[in-house]
């Protein structure tokens, strides 16, 4: 009998969430809720006349568009299938058997499946009040530590830390811990990212972000990240070659380069956003402050949040279930279009008054 490895056969493939089947709408997989910029359609379009050939391998027009948004060295920039591929690329890198990958309880799950591809083990280290502690992760830290994940602003709680506090943790870390800032939806935080891309040049620290928020690209697969020299050597090992297509390339190429369109699009998404949870506070649900395009919503047990989702898909309306993360009172939602949020709130204020 053929068999896999022993930490394969032991891990669970990482699941997505449900997406539904016709006639429901979708809020569980925090994709954008307004269409890429139209530069950046064009300029797909465009890019498909190009499609006998393979793509740019060093991605040379993205990172250059990437380096004119951030103001970033260019040669430090490696672009990615997404987000994913980066942070598994990461981690299997630099963590083994034996090795221990120190994460957060509600921290990005692919981070737990790419340290079991690895043969490493995961700590989940507690989120008070559903915000990650840098003093807390500090303590958990043993000689077994080797990488330390992040993930700010929060994917499921929508929390931030503030920079500074970033900042203290890789200080305060060993020089031979590797950190991964995961910041997927940073374009919603307010914060200045300067303090965190700077911890780059220590070259202990790995910044990685994606297109597939606030840019809407999620279709396209595209991410990128920051990496010390010695750190993406390494990485590119691991890379598939040409991972990017060219279209995916041109259209994050183009969208990078109209910043103006993705700036208003998460204004909106903000207004939508707060203003939801606000309606969503005030009938009794304890929404956490979010800085991302989706929000959490806690309920007073597990039944209750079962019996709530099933409100909502009576409703067309498919939210992603927090049970996966240690949050089986929680239902996670997208931020989607204005007339999904009212129909969403309505739903869940029918939910609260009949359970009065």
């Amino acid at each position: 009998m053929i068999r896999a490895v022993e930490n394969v056969q032991a891990m669970a493939a990482y699941t997505l969430a449900d997406t539904g089947g016709a006639g429901m709408t979708s809020l569980a997989q925090n994709e954008n809720a307004f269409a890429p910029s139209p530069q950046a359609i064009a300029a797909g379009k465009a890019a498909l006349r190009a499609a006998p050939l393979y793509p740019d391998p060093d991605w040379a027009d993205l990172r250059a568009a990437i380096t004119g948004a951030h103001d970033l060295p260019p040669g430090d920039i490696l672009c990615g299938a997404g987000s994913m591929e980066l942070i598994g690329c990461l981690i299997r890198a630099f963590a083994g058997p034996g090795d221990a990958v120190l994460g957060t309880a509600y921290g990005y799950l692919f981070a737990r499946t790419a340290a079991a591809q690895a043969g490493a083990d995961f700590v989940a280290v507690p989120e008070p009040d559903f915000t990650v502690s840098v003093t807390l992760l500090l303590e958990a830290v043993t000689p077994a530590t080797k990488i330390v994940f992040v993930c700010n602003p929060g994917n499921p709680t929508g929390t931030r830390l503030p920079g500074a506090e970033l900042i203290r943790l890789r200080e305060t870390l060993r020089d031979d811990i590797l950190l991964i800032v995961d910041q997927a939806y940073a374009e919603f935080d307010p914060q200045d990212p300067a303090g965190v891309f700077a911890l780059v040049a220590r070259g202990d620290t790995a910044v990685i972000r994606t297109l597939s928020k606030a840019y809407g690209l999620a279709g396209c697969r595209v991410g990128w990240g920051l990496f010390p020299s010695g750190v993406a050597v390494q990485m590119r090992k691991l890379m598939n070659p040409n991972n990017v297509s060219g279209v995916a390339q041109a259209m994050a190429a183009a969208a990078l380069r109209d910043p103006a369109y993705m700036r208003d699009v998460v204004v909106r998404t903000a207004a939508l956003r707060d203003g939801a949870a606000a309606r969503l506070r005030a009938i009794g649900l304890g929404v956490p402050h979010s800085h991302t395009n989706f929000i959490l919503i806690p309920f007073q047990d597990a039944q209750e949040a079962a019996q709530a989702d099933a409100a909502l898909r009576a409703a067309g309306l498919l939210l992603r279930g927090m049970a996966g993360y240690g949050l089986p009172h929680c239902l996670r939602a997208t931020i989607g279009p204005a007339e999904v949020m009212t129909r969403l709130c309505d739903v869940l204020q029918r939910f609260m008054e009949g359970r009065r």
